[in-house]
């Protein structure tokens, strides 16, 4: 199905091309809270808790491992001090070698099995943010921008990915050392834990205070680039019009705009950083100084030896490493932190129907689920709809299509027309009133029976990627090569499929053959003859046809309407004279309605458009 934006219409001298968009378009998906986050989260590791015990438990034998070489140093340092022989050295020193050969070779399963265990976590999560996007109504993604979805699934993914495979099993190890570590001091003396301890208020406050001011900041910086992009987005996709306009300057300072604020927040950012890694060093000097001083005293007492105080100092100095990993990495982990809240928050929206309702019956039926088979009477009650407070597109619109009927909607740009579509379809829910299809109304049924059943195609339509079989496929994954085919005879495609390369093996889309736009419509409508709704909205798909197409393309959004309930934004008053009836919208309002005879006789709008159309022709 192919629910893209359209454009405005062309029907004559009192009609100009145009677009209508969204003026509340920026509303930006919802940002999970840190509880959901973090349950999220949970429940994506519990698909995998088998690998991830393993995981803890070869991280604590790694970790255990390089913890004893301290403790055997110390024990060199006895040897030496007590004037022992040379041999006495070989067993601690053989030890160091054994634990340092585990510890790496442990610390390197460890962190490949954690790197594993996120990665397949963030996969699953990928899976289904794209799964939850992709079955909302257009309108939602449409309202919230694609810069704001696209930073999401590129930029926040990547900076999950970033600290997945380089800054958490770092951190985790640390972690782990810190926690050992702690442990093995308190072991040799408790005082010497005690003296480490002096360290952790400066560390507690520094942390404090980086984690209560940079979350809102790397949120900050997260949605900042998401406007960036977006603003990107919008001055690139219309760079022709922007230019055909000389609104250059305005755009080119929309766009500086929005960088200079994404650069602001990433200053405070780094001010921040700063901040908190001085903080840091000032917490090491204090706990080293801590330890040698208790040291000095305990050695001096008599109450340890002087390998155990060497033990104990290395072990804190060992620590400087792990608690510089744990502390700054939560820079970046703040950073992905705010960028997996930005991806579990696409979750937040209503999850995607089973796929046991798309998946076709095996024997090639459609197997039955949810509401029964439809017949294709579309209902519109008193609808009205507008993009912003106060600005209304449509007012109080009231229409019928009986099944198997198509009706024709022509007016000038701006009149409402691909916003009476696009509500029509569901992909836009009207402000008051309601859409019926055979009496039940649209927010009613699964959104998949709503795709099954009501299909929109517009004039700006996708190639997918692939070959043309399978771009068709993607709209009726059981079509046969012969359904295909028949299709294409039907809707007069035949002879420029031939043509291709290697036919419907012919690889299209990005990198494959090139279509002309008049040939990716007419793919459109042969995924909307395949897809067989019970009913089709055309919303100026024939738009892009040149005259030598236009013929074509008509033909086979006829043959594409034929047997089903059909509601045509007319791009040329042809369309509207072979409909069965003929609606005439200026702003927002139906102003005509009736078969051409009858309007074009009336002296009326719809009269004025079609004497001023046959004048051209």
């Amino acid at each position: 199905m192919t629910t893209t934006t359209g454009t405005g219409t062309d029907t004559g001298a009192e009609a100009t091309t145009g677009t209508e968009s969204d003026p509340a378009a920026g509303a930006q998906l919802p940002t999970a809270a840190p509880r959901e986050t973090a349950r999220t989260t949970l429940r994506l590791l519990a698909r995998h808790r088998l690998r991830l015990a393993a995981t803890v438990l070869v991280l604590l034998a790694a970790t255990a491992s390089a913890l004893a070489v301290p403790a055997l140093l110390g024990t060199m340092v006895d040897a030496v001090a007590d004037g022992r022989p040379w041999s006495a050295l070989l067993a601690p020193a053989g030890g160091i070698v054994a634990a340092t050969a585990a510890g790496v070779g442990l610390g390197w399963w460890g962190q490949l099995l954690l790197a594993r265990t996120a990665q397949h976590t963030l996969a699953g999560l990928r899976e289904d943010v794209f799964a939850t996007a992709v079955a909302q109504p257009s309108a939602v993604l449409e309202r919230a921008g694609s810069g704001d979805l696209v930073s999401r699934v590129a930029g926040d993914a990547e900076a999950v990915n970033t600290v997945i495979g380089r800054v958490l099993p770092a951190f985790v190890g640390a972690l782990f050392t810190i926690a050992l570590t702690l442990v093995g001091i308190g072991m040799i003396d408790p005082r010497f834990a005690l003296a480490v301890l002096l360290a952790t208020p400066v560390q507690y406050l520094a942390l404090r205070r980086f984690l209560a001011r940079s979350g809102p900041v790397y949120r900050s910086v997260r949605e900042a680039e998401a406007a960036r992009g977006q603003q990107l987005i919008e001055t690139l996709a219309g760079a022709d019009t922007v230019t055909a306009l000389r609104d250059q300057p305005r755009h080119r300072a929309a766009v500086a705009a929005t960088s200079e604020r994404a650069i602001g927040h990433e200053l405070r950012a780094v001010r921040l950083r700063t901040t908190f890694y001085g903080l840091l060093n000032l917490a090491e000097f204090i706990g080293l100084a801590a330890v040698l001083a208790v040291g000095y005293h305990l050695v001096g007492a008599g109450a340890v030896t002087l390998g155990a105080a060497t033990a104990a100092a290395l072990y804190f100095h060992q620590l400087f490493g792990p608690i510089g990993v744990l502390l700054s990495n939560v820079d970046e982990l703040q950073n992905a932190g705010a960028g997996l809240a930005r991806l579990v928050g696409v979750l937040t929206l209503p999850a995607p129907a089973p796929e046991a309702e798309n998946r076709p019956d095996p024997r090639g039926t459609s197997a039955p689920a949810g509401p029964p088979t439809l017949t294709g009477r579309l209902t519109l009650e008193n609808v009205s709809y507008g993009y912003a407070p106060g600005r209304r597109t449509l007012h109080g619109v009231t229409l019928t299509v009986e099944p198997g009927e198509t009706v024709a909607v022509v007016g000038a740009s701006g009149a409402g027309k691909t916003t009476l579509a696009k509500i029509a379809a569901g992909v836009l829910a009207p402000d008051t009133g309601r859409v019926l299809l055979d009496g039940t109304p649209l927010d009613h049924l699964p959104t998949a029976e709503l795709r099954r059943r009501a299909v929109l195609v517009s004039q700006e339509v996708h190639v997918f990627d692939g070959t043309v079989a399978e771009d068709l496929r993607l709209f009726a994954p059981e079509a046969t090569d012969a359904g295909i085919r028949a299709a294409a005879d039907r809707l007069g495609a035949t002879a420029w499929l031939d043509a291709l390369p290697h036919g419907l093996d012919t690889p299209v889309g990005a990198a494959g053959e090139p279509l002309t736009a008049a040939r990716a419509q007419h793919l459109a409508l042969l995924r909307l003859a395949l897809a067989a709704p019970a009913v089709a909205l055309l919303d100026e798909a024939t738009a892009e046809a040149g005259t030598a197409e236009a013929d074509l393309l008509e033909h086979a959004a006829t043959a594409a309407l034929t047997g089903r309930t059909g509601l045509v934004i007319a791009h040329r008053l042809g369309q509207a004279a072979r409909a069965d009836r003929v609606v005439v919208m200026d702003a927002g309002r139906i102003v005509e309605l009736g078969t051409h005879a009858e309007l074009a006789a009336a002296g009326g709008p719809y009269a004025r458009l079609w004497a001023s159309w046959t004048r051209e022709r």
